[in-house]
C-alpha cells in the first residue's frame, strides 16, 4: 500500500532550480534512499518532506493525509541530522526526552519510553551520561533514539554517517537497518555514499540535476543503469564505443573492436553509435591472445578483498576488480588479454551519455 507520495515535488530558489518534477510513491515500513552527488537536490528534497522548506510546486501526503503546507512539528516524522544536533548541556536521557517533553507526554510515559529507546540502540544504562563523554558511534545511536521516541510515522536520515570512520559506519549500516526492519518503519535516507545505499535500501532513487534519473532496487540500480550519469554514479565503470550492426527484440549485435558482441539492450531505443558499459568485476584476466582483447597492465593496486587493475587496451583504459584468492595478478608493464561476458555488458545511446 502507497504511503509516502511526493507528487511533482519542485523547489526554485530565485532563478535556480534545486529540485524539478519529483514524483515517487513510497510503500509504508520501505527505505528508500535518496543518492546523489553534492547539488543534486537530495537534501532539498528531505528538507521539503519534513516541513523545512516549502515546496515551489508539486504535493506531499502521507497516509491519504496532504501535509505539504503543515509545519514540521505537526507531521510527525522523525529525523537525524549529519550533525546529530545533540543539545551538549542535557544527559542522553533528557535528548532522548526533548521530543516527548515537546508533545507533553506525561514524565511516566516519558522514562517507560526513552528506556525503550536507549534498549533498542543498545544503550541502556547510559541515560545519565552527556554527549561530550560518548563516542561518535554512541552519539549517533543517542540521535536515533531521539528520533525513535517520538514513535514517528516517517523517518528522514540527512547523511546520519557521514562522520564517522570507515569501519563503524559500515557497521551501523547493518545495526540501523535491522532497526529499521525491526520496527517497520517508513525511511528515507539522503547520502552520497554508493555503498550505505545499496546496503540499506529496498530501493535507490539516484538523483542528478534536480532530478530523480533513476529508481529501482539496489540490484536493479546496478546492475542496470538507465544513463551513463547512473552506471558511472553507482560503482565504477568502463565505457567504450560500439556500432550495432544488427538489432534483435533482446540483443543487440554489435561491433566493439575487432570483435562482435551481442548486448542486451532491454527495449531501449539505440542508434547505429552506441556507447558500451561494463562493471570492473565482470573483465576477468587471461592469457595473451585468448581473451576479447589483449593490452597492457599499468596500474596494479592492492585493495585487501581485491586487486585493481588498470589495463591499457585498443578500446581504452580499462579497470579490472579481481578478489583476492591470494594469488597475485600480473604486474604492471605485463602483456594480458581481457575478457567478458556478453551478457554482462550494457548498451546506452549515444546521446544519453551526458546524464
Amino acid at each position: 500500500m502507497t504511503f509516502l507520495i511526493l507528487d511533482s515535488l519542485a523547489k526554485r530558489f530565485g532563478d535556480f532550480t534545486a529540485v524539478e518534477n519529483i514524483s515517487v510513491e513510497i510503500e509504508r515500513g520501505e527505505f528508500v534512499s535518496l543518492l546523489g552527488p553534492s547539488g543534486c537536490g537530495k537534501t532539498t528534497t528531505l528538507q521539503m518532506i519534513a516541513g523545512f522548506v516549502e515546496p515551489t510546486r508539486g504535493k506531499i501526503a502521507v497516509d491519504g493525509k496532504d501535509i505539504t503546507t503543515l509545519p514540521p512539528e505537526k507531521r510527525g516524522m522523525g529525523i537525524v541530522f549529519q550533525s546529530y544536533a545533540l543539545f551538549p548541556h542535557m544527559t542522553v536521557g533528557q535528548n532522548i526526552g526533548f521530543g516527548l517533553e515537546m508533545r507533553r507526554v506525561p514524565a511516566a510515559d516519558r522514562k517507560k519510553r526513552i528506556e525503550e529507546a536507549l534498549d533498542l540502540v543498545r544503550l541502556s544504562g547510559l541515560g545519565k551520561r552527556y554527549p561530550r563523554e560518548l563516542s561518535g558511534g554512541q552519539r549517533q545511536r543517542v540521535a536515533i533514539a531521539r528520533a525513535l521516541a517520538i514513535r514517528p510515522e516517517v523517518l528522514l536520515l540527512d547523511e546520519p554517517m557521514s562522520n564517522l570512520d570507515a569501519k563503524l559506519r559500515e557497521e551501523m549500516h547493518i545495526e540501523l537497518r535491522g532497526i529499521q526492519r525491526q520496527l517497520g518503519i517508513t525511511t528515507i535516507l539522503v547520502t552520497h555514499d554508493q555503498a550505505e545505499a545499496l546496503t540499506m535500501s529496498d530501493r535507490i532513487a539516484v538523483m542528478h540535476g534536480g532530478r530523480i534519473v533513476q529508481i529501482g532496487s539496489p540490484i536493479e540500480a546496478y546492475e542496470r543503469p538507465v544513463s551513463a550519469f547512473a552506471s558511472g554514479f553507482l560503482g565504477k565503470i568502463n565505457a567504450f564505443a560500439g556500432s550495432v550492426l544488427r538489432k534483435n527484440p533482446r540483443c543487440c549485435e554489435i561491433q566493439v573492436g575487432d570483435r562482435i558482441a551481442m548486448v542486451p539492450h532491454e527495449g531501449r531505443e539505440v542508434g547505429n553509435n552506441v556507447n558500451v558499459y561494463v562493471r570492473p568485476e565482470k573483465l576477468q584476466i587471461m592469457p595473451v591472445g585468448t581473451g576479447h582483447v589483449n593490452g597492457t597492465v599499468k596500474t596494479r593496486v592492492f585493495l585487501g578483498s581485491n586487486w585493481m587493475l588498470e589495463v591499457e587496451s585498443p578500446l581504452g583504459l580499462l579497470r579490472v576488480s579481481q578478489p583476492n584468492l591470494g594469488g597475485i595478478p600480473p604486474g604492471e608493464g605485463e602483456q594480458v588479454g581481457i575478457t567478458w561476458q556478453d551478457d554482462d555488458l550494457r548498451v546506452l545511446a549515444v546521446e544519453a551519455s551526458h546524464g
